[in-house]
């Protein structure tokens, strides 16, 4: 499979949900990926591309940490049937690079450490960086990208309230 990693379209606003459905087993990562969009919440946006198929996805949206500006990465979905060939590394690379290349500090994840430390990633409170209450701390993770990173405890925009529970 030819694999593509472009920003992502309006036109492709089903195939996205379609690519967390099937990640997930549920349509909940979709909806998030629909709210973040349609409520301005989404920074960065970018698909995997296998043969013409929308294959992989990930989303980087603003959120504020003591205030400040900040990112969240969340969700980076993959389709089941190409998944552990490099589909979800290629799209939060490309996402990263692009935060990184406007300036961005600071992105945060909620997930597998030995996943996210191939990109960088720590954990969130050894950089001064609350961890939501109920979250584990090991798996809350920052990744510095430039500059003196925001402190304190972060804040999500609104559509993330409606994700179910995964810790």
């Amino acid at each position: 499979m030819t694999l593509t990693v472009r920003a992502a379209s309006p036109d492709d606003a089903v195939a996205i949900h379609a690519v967390h459905a099937a990640a997930f087993g549920r349509d909940a990562e979709g909806d998030l990926v629909d709210a973040l969009v349609a409520g301005g919440h989404a920074a960065y946006s970018y698909v995997a591309v296998g043969d013409g198929t929308v294959v992989g996805h990930a989303l980087l949206s603003r959120i504020t940490v003591g205030g400040d500006e900040a990112l969240a990465l969340a969700p980076v979905g993959v389709v089941p049937e190409v998944q552990g060939n490099g589909v979800g590394s290629a799209v939060v690379r490309a996402a990263l690079d692009a935060a990184t290349a406007d300036g961005a500090r600071l992105v945060l994840v909620l997930g597998d450490p030995a996943y996210y430390s191939r990109f960088g990633f720590t954990r969130a409170d050894e950089h001064g960086i609350e961890t939501p209450e109920g979250w584990p701390p090991a798996h809350f993770q920052a990744l510095l990208l430039g500059g003196a990173p925001p402190q304190g405890r972060p804040a999500y925009p609104p559509p993330f309230d409606d994700l179910p529970d995964q810790r």
